[in-house]
């Protein structure tokens, strides 16, 4: 028995780093997972992992930038599985690097658009299905730059600032409808998407962590769980930091 059996769960950027150890996590406690990314590959090899440990998961490709694939997307979820239980909205970007007034346009609107715009098409159309169920849980993953600065990096701050903002608005609109919102706020986690940066980077990213490690995938997927299951039934609205320290100092 695990503790999300007969639910059926949708997370984005779920072929590789956190979205897979969350969409994996799911699965083994008995989720039917609906894998999305944009990599068609990783997500089929996600589903894959899935399968070969025993659980049931389908891969429905989708850009979360684009309105009319998030909808497609939990439309085939409800296709597939029949309802949508749970939705873990993480698909996000980093962006390049470069001071505020320097940040090119094209480069604010593109991480704006997965990071926030990305987030909120998720929560709004999981929203308008979980009401035909009654109810159910969102975790957006934001980060710890929702709540602290990562300079050289406005956009990424700002976006996940958003995020939180948007978390407790949904929170407090759609409690009485048995809609649960929460969001996640990982520091720098040891996954594909920090492999392009150099030792000394990675040594400089450990030493902001008291704990004087990065995070593990697995460790966010933990807190994740936690908050798309009963055993958080009375939470919602929050902003829950899995941070090895990163903002206490």
């Amino acid at each position: 028995m695990g503790i999300l059996d007969n639910k059926v769960a949708l997370v984005t950027g779920a072929g590789s780093g956190i979205g897979l150890a969350i969409a994996l996590t799911y699965a083994k406690e008995g989720a039917k997972v609906i894998v999305s990314d944009i990599n068609e590959e990783h997500g089929k090899e996600a589903v894959e992992q899935i399968k070969s440990a025993g659980g049931d998961a389908s891969f429905v490709k989708a850009d979360t930038s684009n309105p009319t694939e998030v909808e497609a997307l939990v439309n085939a979820t409800a296709e597939i599985y029949g309802r949508l239980d749970i939705a873990c909205n993480n698909a996000g970007i980093g962006g390049e690097p470069a001071l505020t007034g320097d940040y090119s346009l094209d480069n604010w609107r593109k991480v704006l658009s997965v990071n926030l715009d990305g987030v909120f098409y998720g929560c709004k159309y999981a929203i308008q299905q979980m009401e035909k169920n009654g109810g159910g849980v969102i975790v957006n993953i934001a980060s710890i730059h929702g709540t602290v600065a990562a300079p050289l990096s406005s956009a990424y701050t700002t976006a996940k600032h958003a995020v939180v903002g948007l978390t407790k608005n949904i929170g407090a609109e759609y409690g009485q409808k048995g809609i649960r919102c929460n969001s996640v706020g990982p520091a720098y986690i040891d996954t594909p998407l920090l492999e392009s940066a150099s030792g000394d980077m990675k040594e400089a990213l450990i030493a902001k962590h008291p704990m004087g490690r990065l995070g593990k995938p697995q460790e966010v997927a933990e807190l994740v769980l936690f908050l798309s299951s009963e055993k958080s039934s009375f939470m919602t609205g929050g902003y829950y930091l899995v941070d090895g320290g990163y903002t206490a100092i």
